[in-house]
């Protein structure tokens, strides 16, 4: 995410936005983005963090990509691991682990 400093330079919007009552930044924006995407906003904070999603398009598309992000990890969670296409685990991999394990347990 970029800064909002260097963005309030860039963008005449920004110089505007972020100078409105209640408004959010662009760093902000993002520590909020699990409670928004989960609905547990309240109704003053859901409105502030649409108005900045409305004016802010670098924050809409980081939006669209964690919200992509979020569902392919999702997919990739329910997909039993012989399935990723990852090939074979290698035997010397799994002695190491094993190994490894063993020598944490004493």
């Amino acid at each position: 995410m970029i800064k909002s400093q260097s963005r309030k330079r860039t963008r005449p919007i920004a110089a505007i936005m972020f100078r409105l009552p209640f408004m959010i930044d662009c760093v902000q924006f993002e520590a909020f983005i699990v409670d928004y995407l989960e609905g547990t906003l309240s109704k003053r904070q859901r409105m502030t963090f649409d108005l900045h999603l409305k004016l802010c398009r670098e924050c809409r598309e980081y939006l669209q990509s964690y919200k992509a992000a979020m569902e392919a990890a999702k997919i990739q969670a329910d997909m039993p691991f012989s399935k990723m296409g990852m090939g074979e685990v290698p035997e010397d991999l799994i002695n190491a682990v094993l190994s490894a394990r063993k020598e944490f347990e004493k």
